[in-house]
């Protein structure tokens, strides 16, 4: 696979975290799916059911639900990071949250159910999924943790750290819901930080 192929990309991204068979790479690469996705379209709706596990190739996404009827936004995802709604996924449910992006946006697509099945016969390719999941698990304790114990400055500069261009491009509404802040006092911390 040449190196400009995303899914290429994104194996070499996994082998870095756990090395895989070229038989699981092969079997892999074939579930995937490139899907180009316009700026601030759902990539999944509220109310549908997960089934999808998606990485991000190129671009921006975030979830998001409806408090109350305001917009919060719960989770940013940027490039090679994964993005699903796991409530919905591991239970079968309807979420009622949804993903959007950010900008236009490529993903790669995994159809659950049969990269499931192959974790029964690949179990390299169960580990890294379990490592990607337990490094999704961490990063959602410490955004709580986040919350709960530091300023809304500090918050803000974690999140510019993780992608500072892309943060830059995003509407201030949502990085201040998902920071847990308003818009002015966002705006004042933007001021003093630049």
């Amino acid at each position: 696979m040449p190196n400009d192929d995303p899914i290429a990309r994104l194996l070499k991204a996994f082998n870095d975290i756990q090395n895989l068979s070229p038989e699981v790479e092969y079997k892999f690469a074939e579930l995937c799916k490139s899907i180009e996705v316009k700026k601030h379209q759902n990539l999944q709706s509220i109310g549908q059911t997960c089934r999808t596990i998606y990485f991000v190739n190129e671009g921006a996404a975030r979830i998001y639900y409806y408090k109350e009827d305001k917009d919060v936004t719960e989770y940013f995802a940027f490039e090679n990071d994964l993005i699903i709604r796991a409530e919905s996924l591991f239970t079968g449910k309807p979420s009622h949250k949804a993903i959007q992006t950010l900008k236009d946006t490529s993903f790669i697509a995994i159809p659950a159910p049969p990269l499931f099945e192959l974790f029964d016969q690949y179990h390299d390719l169960e580990r890294l999924f379990r490592k990607l999941l337990e490094k999704s698990y961490v990063e959602t304790i410490n955004r709580l943790e986040s919350l709960q114990f530091q300023t809304a400055e500090e918050r803000y500069q974690t999140l510019m750290t993780k992608s500072p261009v892309v943060v830059r491009e995003i509407p201030l509404k949502h990085i201040a819901s998902y920071l847990g802040i308003t818009q002015v006092s966002l705006s004042r911390i933007r001021a003093t930080i630049t």
